[in-house]
């Protein structure tokens, strides 16, 4: 490889991801250049690959940084710290890192209540700009975490993924003792029966169309698993609740998950929708109105990097157990995006960059 260029994975368009030399970036003032180590392949990733461009800016450019069209993926990533811009304080060569991928428009007035992942246009790394399938990458200060040396660097790419997890339970109101169902086994919702078991969930109810992610729910704590075929599932939880579960948490995002979840809630109780739902739900607004239902929806995290660091780290939230795989950058068309899509034994594929 030449001192200039890198190889990359880089998005050209829907079923057409190339691993191919791309220039080596370079940090401006306020920006920290990181020497990529473990990149996680997302869900978004996958939509990108499948369907895209979905938040890729393909027909006008990111309103941010003026990014367009051909995209190196990546946002859950580990590294280390390679260079750092002019006014960047408090980071340096050598730091060991993660990163929060979400820009911040400084024009918004969700940035100054706190609020900065409601600021628009929203935008990730890895998709508004190029990202972490990359030996270097790019990206603004104030996404930056140091992460301690007692932490893997494995386990930093899992971060991201796991502060979606750690927000909607947050957002949820869980309490200790309360009881939740969650749709969708994947790894935001194999993180979340994680985030919940740390939290004190008593009870805790997994669907899912996959026997291998149920069975892997329960090998990390969940209590009950559910074929989300099941039309039971609500009278179930019921019986097994005495009246429903107290939370509910969407990270499937299909109609069928929705009514089950509505419907397996107590009175009173709390739906998250984690999931970015591709279609939209038909729902009975007079049936929340009159069960005091709250529906809630949750786009990404803000302000628990921090708080997941250090439950990671503190090996009360062993994220690490959902890697089934690590592969090598050039094959993570076949061994990384197809085999995410063929094969439900694969969570959490990391892709180790050289």
């Amino acid at each position: 490889m030449s001192t200039q260029t890198m190889k990359a994975a880089r998005w050209h368009a829907a079923k057409d991801i190339r691993v191919e030399e791309t220039v080596i970036p370079t940090p401006n003032d306020d920006q920290v250049k990181i020497e990529v180590k473990f990149t996680g392949i997302c869900g978004s990733d996958l939509h990108e690959y499948n369907h895209g461009p979905q938040l890729i800016p393909f027909d006008k450019p990111y309103l941010l940084n003026g990014h367009q069209g051909t995209t190196t993926l990546g946002h859950e990533f580990s590294g280390i710290v390679d260079q750092v811009g002019a006014n960047v304080k408090g980071y340096k060569k050598g730091d060991r890192v993660v990163v929060e991928p979400i820009f911040r428009n400084p024009d918004s007035p969700f940035i100054e209540s706190g609020e900065y992942n409601l600021s628009e246009p929203l935008g990730f790394v890895g998709l508004t700009s190029d990202g972490a399938f990359a030996k270097y990458v790019v990206v603004e200060d104030y996404m930056v975490h140091k992460i301690p040396d007692t932490m893997t660097f494995e386990q930093g790419a899992i971060v991201e993924p796991a502060a979606v997890a750690a927000y909607g339970i947050q957002q949820s109101g869980l309490k200790m003792g309360d009881t939740i169902l969650i749709s969708g086994a994947g790894p935001i919702g194999l993180l979340t029966v994680q985030v919940a078991l740390a939290v004190g969930a008593s009870q805790i109810f997994v669907s899912d169309l996959s026997e291998a992610r149920l069975a892997k729910a329960k090998e990390i704590g969940a209590t009950h698993t559910f074929d989300a075929r099941d039309k039971d599932i609500p009278k179930k939880i019921k019986e097994m609740t005495g009246y429903g579960v107290d939370i509910f948490i969407d990270a499937a995002g299909v109609q069928a998950s929705f009514d089950t979840g509505i419907n397996s809630l107590r009175n009173g109780g709390t739906a998250v929708l984690v999931a970015l739902f591709a279609k939209e739900v038909i729902h009975d607004a007079l049936n929340q109105a009159l069960r005091e239902i709250t529906v809630k929806g949750i786009i990404g995290y803000r302000n628990i990097f921090p708080q997941v660091i250090a439950l990671i780290n503190s090996g009360r939230l062993p994220v690490e157990k959902l890697v089934t795989s690590v592969i090598e950058l050039d094959d993570i068309v076949e061994k990384g995006f197809e085999a995410l899509i063929k094969s439900p034994t694969e969570v959490k594929i990391l892709v180790e960059i050289k």
